[in-house]
């Protein structure tokens, strides 16, 4: 697994040990990457970030910060080892996602761009139970990724969806 584009280009990611976590094509990366565009000075969350690739994708391609919020521990140990390596500063959450989101909207945090991408057998509760958009950005957006066969259901419009294999991208627009 690699950085796409940007000021990390071709850096090479480590991913987590064993089949708890699952990365995100670089293919889909890039896809979703091209689909979102500037990312110059944007807040990100990346939430179930495992490796980091998707925040670190966007800080790689200017966003301004990120901070990712990640419980499993081999996948905490690849996205610090992941950070280090690229010396990027970055706000890392050990826990629950949940909690982090209900905290950060108690708190009036809000991001320009959010990654919302836990694992599938816990898809739709999860995404239901967090409530995203409450840390939205006002024209903020919204990503999420999916098995194709459930998708999220979040109360944010689409503006854009393509599926790759099995995998459903949505960009949900505030």
């Amino acid at each position: 697994m690699r950085v796409i584009a940007g000021e990390y280009s071709g850096r090479r990611l480590a991913a987590p040990k064993g089949a708890a976590t699952r990365p995100t094509a670089d293919r889909v990366r890039e896809a979703l990457f091209s689909a979102l565009g500037d990312l110059s000075d944007m807040t990100v969350l990346d939430l179930f970030a495992g490796s980091g690739a998707l925040g670190i994708e966007a800080l790689s391609r200017g966003a301004r910060e990120a901070t990712f919020v990640e419980r499993a521990r081999p996948a905490l140990a690849a996205l610090r080892s992941n950070l280090d390596t690229l010396e990027v500063r970055a706000e890392v959450h050990a826990g629950d996602a949940r909690a982090f989101v209900r905290n950060a909207a108690n708190a009036g945090r809000t991001y320009d761009l959010v990654f919302l991408d836990p694992p599938y057998r816990d898809a739709e509760r999860l995404a239901r139970e967090l409530e995203p958009a409450r840390v939205l950005a006002p024209g903020g957006r919204l990503v999420t990724e999916s098995d194709r066969r459930s998708p999220f259901a979040i109360e944010l419009p689409t503006i854009f969806e393509r599926r790759y294999g099995d995998t459903l991208i949505r960009i949900h627009g505030h």
